[in-house]
């Protein structure tokens, strides 16, 4: 019972000092998201992941798996990247 008491309030204090943007971003794991992205103002992509869309720490572009090929896709440019509900 105390180490439930424990994790309860440990949570509490994780979920409290987050950002709605961070947890927005725990809580999206696994939704599928619109990505559209721009070259020059064009654009240039317009899909839907089947889950999360993840970026490379040494890259500028994401990597997921496209929803209607069912391919892995990697694009780059000006992205816009809205998860759906």
């Amino acid at each position: 019972m105390k180490k439930a008491i424990m994790f309860l309030l440990f949570l509490s204090v994780i979920l409290t000092s987050c950002s709605d943007a961070t947890i927005g971003k725990l809580t999206s794991y696994g939704s599928n998201a619109s990505v559209k992205c721009y070259s020059g103002g064009t654009l240039i992509y317009d899909g839907v992941s089947t889950g999360k869309v993840k970026s490379e720490a040494q890259s500028d572009g994401y990597f997921f798996r496209d929803k209607e090929s069912n391919l892995m896709k990697e694009v780059s440019g000006d992205c816009i990247i809205t998860y759906l509900n």
